[in-house]
């Protein structure tokens, strides 16, 4: 529970950050909290629609050998964004590429934080 709670704070700092730092001029957050909203609508948005496309579009993801993921990956944003008051985004291109820098931080997140089990090994054999 406190590594999901972690996740959306970190993922609506990676929001805030993108907003301020004006690299994407088209993405825009209105505060901390709209950000975290944002996040955990993401999240949602990703378990519960993403599956459901992914299907519907397969044959586009095979013929593009999963280079339509990173659409997938913008729609999911493009909704977030409908549907968050307080995160605009304007454009295809703002869209596609904020959805690839959040996807980035989200797999570093991921990788930061995995429990392989070799971790709890080390404890047990510490006792």
């Amino acid at each position: 529970m406190l590594k999901q709670i972690v996740y959306f704070l970190v993922m609506a700092a990676a929001m805030m950050t993108l907003s301020m730092s004006g690299i994407l001029p088209g993405f825009s957050v209105d505060g901390f909290q709209a950000a975290l909203v944002g996040a955990v609508v993401l999240a949602l948005a990703n378990a519960l629609l993403k599956p459901v496309l992914f299907l519907l579009t397969l044959p586009f993801t095979i013929m593009t050998l999963g280079l339509f993921l990173l659409v997938l990956n913008a729609l999911m944003l493009g909704i977030t964004a409908r549907v968050v008051p307080g995160l605009h985004l304007q454009g295809a291109f703002t869209t596609l590429v904020a959805s690839v820098l959040l996807s980035l931080v989200g797999m570093i997140w991921n990788a930061v934080s995995k429990d392989d089990g070799r971790r709890r090994k080390r404890d047990r054999d510490r006792d």
